[in-house]
């Protein structure tokens, strides 16, 4: 960074990013893969399925396993495991504090997760948080066109929007930053145009490749969102 960069507007991700969801997955994905003698789930796939959305992720696996099932059966068998762990997500380390940061700085921040609506309110109903968000995009938005999920840009767009229609604006893309975790989120940032913070999981950093490659220098990679330097980008 050659000076503070003066960011206007940010736009989050959430599982894996601001909630502890991505190992809630790793766990319940394994529960089925046993049931059939397979797995276990492995980052190098999982990297693969991060922030797509649900029946895109969940025909991926179903193919890289090649499990007996449709999608269908796939996921009423993740949902009936999922509903009894989503009242145990957390923040994860950093995340409740920059939103609340964020917010009290007046900064227009806007929720753009590939959940769709009914499991967003089942992770975080109980979260103290979300309520800050000036915008919130779920993945089953009619708004966003099938097939266009990460790595398109257009859930990103959408967030921006709304922010912009809100507050009587017209911040730019190149005016905000994107925060993610997984890779097609991180490609949907850049595809928006924006500075993209990327938060991969733990686990997930040795089978990342060419993290720099992937940034183009329009962004970087942190391990915790405890770790982010606001005053790079005058906030």
């Amino acid at each position: 960074m050659t000076g503070p960069k003066q960011i206007k507007a940010c736009l989050f991700d959430m599982d894996g990013l601001l909630v502890n969801t991505e190992d809630i997955y790793t766990i319940t994905c394994n529960e089925i893969l046993t049931q059939y003698n397979k797995g276990p789930l492995t980052w190098d796939v999982k990297l693969q399925l991060q922030g797509l959305p649900g029946p895109e992720a969940g025909n991926k696996l179903i193919s890289h396993y090649d499990l007996p099932l449709t999608y269908e059966e796939y996921n009423a068998l993740n949902i009936k495991s999922q509903e009894t762990k989503w009242p145990t997500c957390a923040f994860l380390p950093g995340a409740q504090d920059l939103i609340h940061y964020l917010h009290d700085l007046n900064i227009p921040i806007a929720l753009c997760t590939s959940s769709n609506k009914e499991k967003f309110h089942g992770k975080t109903d109980h979260l103290k948080g979300f309520n800050c968000f000036d915008a919130i995009v779920t993945g089953d938005d009619s708004r966003i066109p099938k097939g266009r999920g990460k790595p398109c840009p257009d859930i990103y767009q959408l967030g921006l929007k709304e922010l912009n229609e809100k507050f009587g604006t017209d911040i730019k893309p190149e005016e905000c930053l994107v925060f993610e975790d997984g890779i097609p989120g991180v490609q949907a940032g850049m595809a928006l145009g924006a500075t993209v913070i990327w938060v991969p999981h733990p686990e997930a950093v040795d089978f990342l490749g060419d993290t720099d490659a992937l940034l183009n220098g329009n962004g970087e990679l942190i391990r915790s969102l405890e770790h982010f330097d606001k005053a790079n980008y005058g906030l």
